[in-house]
């Protein structure tokens, strides 16, 4: 319940929006003009009621240490995670490193980066933690084949630095062909692209319906097509349908360059 307690006031002085109130005991306080009513002057006498509202200040206590919880939860209880990698897709010279949703809490993504036997990389890497949770991988290039690296990501936030786990990965070897994934595109017939898949299933490799970053080469007779200009725009090596057959042929992975589309 709130308290009310009433005094009387004489206005001694109105200026620049306070108003000089004199008690009867002649005590002088200052007073916002804006609270009194209309048409007080020098010299009218006003009743000013205060009261304390306890129930207001209880819900005001409430909603403040609410406040408090939640800036505690926030800030002081949640932390980001260290990021958890995997090994992708891997060739005789690339491999793709793979990553778990990022976890910041409430902190803010400064940059990513990715090690390669503790040596941080020239890699681009998404910037925002959105880009990262949609990419979720990166393609790392110009490897050694049948080599084998270590790979990690460090993660700067504004809360402080998180490196992930460590995975290794070894390249393949060129008589090792499971690494090799192919789209295709204009081969002529449909009886030849069924005769190539074939002969992808004979040399242990596979095939995809859509470029797409584990993509090793495209394989076409003509120009044409959006899967070309996707493989195009993604430095994918566009190749002629005998590369797949010269692979078979010779047991290993073949020169791109030999098979090039005219």
């Amino acid at each position: 319940m709130t308290q009310v307690k009433s005094a009387q006031f004489t206005v001694g002085k109105l200026d620049a929006g306070m108003a000089m109130l004199l008690t009867e005991d002649y005590q002088l306080i200052e007073f916002p003009s804006v609270l009194l009513p209309k048409g007080v002057v020098l010299g009218s006498v006003v009743s000013i009621d205060v009261g304390r509202d306890r129930e207001t200040e209880r819900r005001q206590r409430s909603e403040f240490r609410g406040l408090q919880e939640k800036i505690l939860e926030d800030f002081g209880r949640r932390h980001p995670k260290a990021p958890v990698v995997r090994a992708g897709h891997t060739t005789q010279t690339w491999a793709v490193i793979e990553w778990e949703p990022l976890e910041l809490a409430a902190a803010e993504l400064r940059s990513l980066h990715l090690y390669r036997d503790g040596q941080r990389m020239m890699q681009a890497m998404p910037s925002t933690v959105e880009a990262a949770n949609s990419a979720r991988a990166v393609k790392t290039t110009g490897l050694d084949v049948d080599h084998e690296y270590e790979f990690r990501i460090e993660m700067c936030t504004s809360a402080g630095t998180y490196f992930s786990n460590t995975v290794a990965v070894k390249t393949h070897s060129l008589e090792n062909l499971t690494g090799v994934r192919v789209c295709f595109g204009d081969c002529g017939t449909q009886a030849e692209e069924d005769s190539l898949k074939e002969t992808i299933k004979r040399i242990g490799a596979s095939w995809t319906d859509n470029v797409t970053l584990s993509i090793t080469h495209f394989v076409t007779r003509h120009k044409v097509g959006a899967g070309y200009e996707a493989a195009l725009r993604s430095n994918i090596p566009i190749v002629k349908p005998d590369w797949l057959l010269a692979c078979e042929a010779n047991g290993k992975l073949q020169p791109a360059i030999k098979f090039g589309v005219e």
